[in-house]
């Protein structure tokens, strides 16, 4: 079973609550909370896509930027024989480090 769901950029890991008999899911990847229900497939969908709206509108309401999942620049701390090694393989297949790094990621995010 997939338990994520994506609309407008956003995306929703979803649970089944056995005790209430409902679905339940949380936007990811944002510190401000957006979290939503439904009894059925299409109730939960159409609820999650009730509640990003009404998040957006929410955030245009108050004058406040909505947070976007991403913004494309991320910085890790890796051991510097890591950074070597991930240096000298994307040396070695004729790419820059962003690049290398951002293929690597991408395969392991979809694995």
């Amino acid at each position: 079973m997939n338990n994520t769901m994506i609309y407008n950029g956003y995306t929703a890991r979803v649970e089944f609550d056995p005790r209430d008999n409902i679905f339940v899911g949380r936007v990811l990847g944002i510190t401000d909370s957006i979290s939503f229900h439904g009894e059925t497939v299409a109730d939960l969908t159409e609820d999650f896509h009730q509640a990003v709206e009404h998040y957006l509108a929410d955030c245009k309401v108050t004058g406040r930027a909505a947070e976007k999942p991403a913004s494309g620049k991320l910085m890790l701390r890796v051991p510097p024989e890591v950074h070597a090694a991930a240096a000298i393989a994307a040396q070695a297949s004729g790419k820059s480090l962003n690049q290398w790094a951002s293929e690597a990621l991408a395969q392991a995010a979809h694995a």
